[in-house]
């Protein structure tokens, strides 16, 4: 049947508008099965899903799927949605793998003649297909007119159809041998992509080149004369020691400084009138009074050392001064550090287990707690042989870097996160190295 260009652009028009504005799927298979009457001369029509199966069929108000016609409609559709393209079906021209029976029970179903129309998406993926079927055979002009009217109901079902969750979307595009094999050489590129290792700990910035404050002898923190990072000049007053112990022992030594000079004295009366017995108690007396002196003159050297004074000028670093007060300290007990606020390093504690090989001259990089927007670079220039175990209880490596010059320099005390270079590796290994490690302790190889 040769079809008027006029009406049927008439009625292409007229259909897509109606199959545009269907609420629903009913109305939209409505529109598919019986409404194509316009154009399409057919005595059959029906409307296929992969999801649903059979939803419409022209003439009918409702599908009941247990029926054979609706199961053998079913199994001829299942077969058609395997392609893309428009097929024209006969009873005695269907293809050669397709099940015998399907022939053999057209006769009771269909009209001799039929044509397949696939409902696919942009990506050609087949998720309908519209069957016509009539006694006579399918002009071009048809089939043409017909392929234009599956486009448009095919635009129109993508609506009424559940939408797949983005990870059924994902595996119906892994399951494409294109894409797996495009996946598997980006993942094989990205595991040998050569990555820079790298490791963070924690860090301070604390002074280099400080001059060290010791307890000069024992006794406990009578006075704190500076406060933790006071500005101190040399000779200032630091803070002072005990002195009740110190001050007996003085003058302990004092009195028996005199006895001994008094008893020196007679000895050396004596010593006139009996020559020989009187100059050997003179040179004993002697002796006893020089060694009293000896300890009154070492008595009044550790009063004098009580208090500790700066040997230069700096900032005080230590704890809190209430700490030290009253506190007994030994001989060469640290108190606190003379230090240059223009002269700091970066000390870093790397924890044993995400310890990597470094460089002597490493490049570090410090982000502050206080100021996470701002970076310090630094050079490594101490890497400690043996691990200590840190004040929260890890086992860690100390690690000393300096900063580069040029930069502004961190203030004294402040802590953050050091970011520690290593060695250019494939990044497998740096994904793998922490589990490898944790394998090989467990399984012992």
């Amino acid at each position: 049947m040769r079809i008027d260009p006029t009406v049927g652009l008439t009625g292409l028009l007229q259909l897509g508008r109606r199959a545009r504005e269907a609420e629903n799927a009913q109305i939209l298979g409505f529109v598919t099965a019986n409404e194509s009457r316009q154009l399409l001369d057919y005595r059959q029509s029906a409307v296929w899903l992969s999801i649903d199966g059979v939803v419409t069929i022209s003439g009918l108000p409702q599908v009941e799927r247990d029926t054979p016609y609706v199961h053998w409609l079913n199994r001829l559709a299942k077969q058609v949605s395997t392609s893309a393209q428009v097929r024209s079906l006969s009873a005695t021209d269907l293809p050669a793998e397709w099940p015998s029976d399907l022939a053999f029970d057209w006769d009771d179903w269909w009209p001799l003649h039929a044509l397949a129309l696939p409902l696919s998406d942009e990506q050609q993926r087949v998720f309908g297909v519209w069957l016509l079927a009539r006694d006579e055979a399918w002009t071009e002009d048809e089939i043409e007119i017909a392929r234009e009217l599956a486009s448009i109901y095919a635009h129109a079902w993508k609506i009424f159809l559940p939408q797949t969750a983005w990870r059924q979307r994902g595996l119906v595009w892994l399951r494409e041998r294109r894409q797996q094999r495009r996946i598997a050489l980006a993942m094989a590129f990205i595991a040998v992509f050569p990555v820079r290792l790298t490791v963070l700990a924690p860090a301070e910035v604390t002074p280099k080149d400080s001059f060290l404050v010791r307890a000069p002898l024992e006794g406990a923190v009578d006075r704190m004369y500076v406060r933790p990072n006071q500005s101190v000049k040399p000779n200032q007053p630091l803070f002072d020691l005990d002195t009740t112990g110190l001050r007996t022992r003085l003058s302990v030594a004092r009195k028996g400084y005199e006895a001994a000079s008094e008893e020196y004295r007679q000895a050396a009366q004596l010593a006139v009138a009996d020559d020989e017995k009187g100059r050997l108690e003179m040179s004993q007396r002697k002796g006893r009074m020089e060694e009293k002196a000896a300890e009154l003159a070492y008595s009044e050297q550790l009063l004098d050392r009580v208090q500790v004074k700066s040997p230069r000028e700096g900032v005080a670093v230590f704890a809190d001064a209430s700490d030290w007060i009253g506190k007994a300290v030994t001989i060469g007990e640290r108190v606190m550090q003379i230090a240059d606020p223009t002269k700091v390093e970066l000390t870093i504690r790397l924890p044993v287990a995400d310890a990597i090989d470094l460089e002597p001259d490493a490049s570090t990089t410090l982000y502050l707690t206080t100021a996470p927007q701002l970076s310090y670079d630094a050079k490594l220039t101490y890497l400690a042989y043996k691990s200590e175990a840190t004040h929260e209880g890890v086992v860690a490596y100390k690690l000393k870097a300096d900063f580069v010059a040029e930069e502004t320099l961190p203030r004294l005390g402040l802590t953050g996160t050091a970011k520690i270079y290593g060695e250019w590796a494939p990044f497998a290994y740096y994904l793998l190295r922490r589990p490898l490690a944790a394998a090989r302790q467990w399984l012992g190889w």
